[in-house]
């Protein structure tokens, strides 16, 4: 190009570059297709950690009611049923497998303490069971915290290469040249860290619930199996003659 054409070509350029859409839009159709595909990736990344947040915080809502009943009926003074609660919630299933045990009674040298532990432990399993269905989806929410600023920095990255080799083709540095194509690089590393930030947030505050709710679960299993212990398996006698008129 000899001096008379870069004379010409060089307004051109920059008054191209003056008028360059700056919206997000803008930015995201400017982008080179690796820098989009990278923009892409986190917005989808980022709805899927929204929907996940979304659906866990109800579930663990819905647990923590469930818990709460579970605490009131182990609570002192509170008069838990003998008979197997009805229902599908988690303190139905969780009562539901302390009275089972209860039922069948202590077994020909077990001591109350083995009888009380059998039946903590058939309904901290059967809590265990309720609580791990919070945990699929979690892990997403984890991996994007900590992936998605890195992946938005590649992008950044690969769009300032992009800006400099058009520097260089161009031979002008102003900033109206240069402005645009950093703009879109850093709109890259901006949308990385609008997927990171909440999915980590989210993340310690979904793991802190479920472990609060894990936590008081467990501990009222405890004293619903030493409440249960202490009563009588009055299903047991009847369980007995069953077997004997059977035989």
């Amino acid at each position: 190009m000899n001096p008379t054409d870069a004379a010409t070509a060089l307004p051109e350029v920059a008054n191209a570059a003056a008028h360059a859409d700056m919206s997000m839009l803008g930015l995201f159709l400017m982008a080179d297709w690796v820098v989009k595909s990278v923009m892409i990736s986190l917005v989808l990344a980022s709805l899927v950690c929204w929907a996940i947040i979304v659906e866990k915080s109800l579930l663990l809502s819905r647990l923590g009611r469930e818990v709460r009943k579970l605490v009131g009926a182990a609570a002192p003074g509170s008069q838990a049923a003998p008979q197997a609660p009805q229902g599908e919630g988690l303190a139905a299933r969780v009562l539901r497998a302390g009275t089972r045990e209860w039922r069948d009674g202590r077994e020909d040298g077990e001591s109350r303490f083995e009888y009380r532990h059998r039946m903590e432990h058939a309904m901290r399993h059967a809590l265990s069971g309720e609580l791990r269905k919070v945990e699929p989806g979690l892990p997403f929410l984890a991996t994007t915290g900590a992936v998605a600023p890195f992946i938005g920095l590649f992008g950044t990255v690969w769009g300032i290469m992009n800006s400099f080799s058009n520097i260089a083709q161009s031979n002008d540095t102003s900033l109206a040249v240069v402005a645009p194509g950093i703009a879109e690089a850093l709109f890259a590393t901006a949308i990385g860290l609008v997927a990171a930030i909440p999915a980590v947030m989210a993340y310690n505050r979904l793991l802190v619930r479920l472990g609060r709710l894990r936590q008081d679960g467990q501990s009222a299993a405890a004293d619903l199996a030493s409440s249960l212990s202490r009563r009588p398996p009055v299903l047991a006698a009847s369980h007995a003659n069953r077997a004997a008129a059977a035989e």
